[in-house]
């Protein structure tokens, strides 16, 4: 079997694989991961179902001594970093949204964060 109709049988076979994870296609459509709702809202139409909810996100933000100028950082006062640690929490407005496309289709869960589409899961067949 030549190298080009080995080739040529691979793409074949991998173009009746399922999209890629994070994407989905819906009326002809492909959504992806990176979406805004807006986006998906006009590719797919009106979810079966929106879950919203507010998540709390620890942020830790070190400033290692390597990151300032070759280890410190002179401050107005004459002060010098050594490396300093913040913490604090964000708040993260998450919205699931559930579609259902029959019975021969998977059903999709999408879960937006702050209105960008960061996750979606196929669940099992629809009805």
């Amino acid at each position: 079997m030549t190298m080009q109709r080995l080739t040529s049988i691979l793409l074949l076979l991998l173009s009746l694989l399922p999209f890629s994870v994070g994407a989905f296609s819906c009326h002809n459509s492909i959504v992806e991961t990176g979406m805004y709702k807006q986006e998906v809202l006009n590719r797919c139409g009106d979810p079966e179902n929106i879950d919203t909810h507010i998540e709390k996100r620890a942020v830790n933000n070190s400033a290692g001594v390597s990151q300032y100028y070759g280890g410190t950082m002179a401050y107005p006062n004459g002060a010098l970093n050594m490396g300093q640690q913040q913490y604090y929490e964000i708040d993260i407005v998450v919205e699931e949204w559930f579609y259902n496309f029959g019975r021969r289709r998977f059903q999709q869960l999408l879960r937006f964060e702050n209105g960008k589409l960061v996750d979606i899961k196929e669940l099992g067949y629809g009805r």
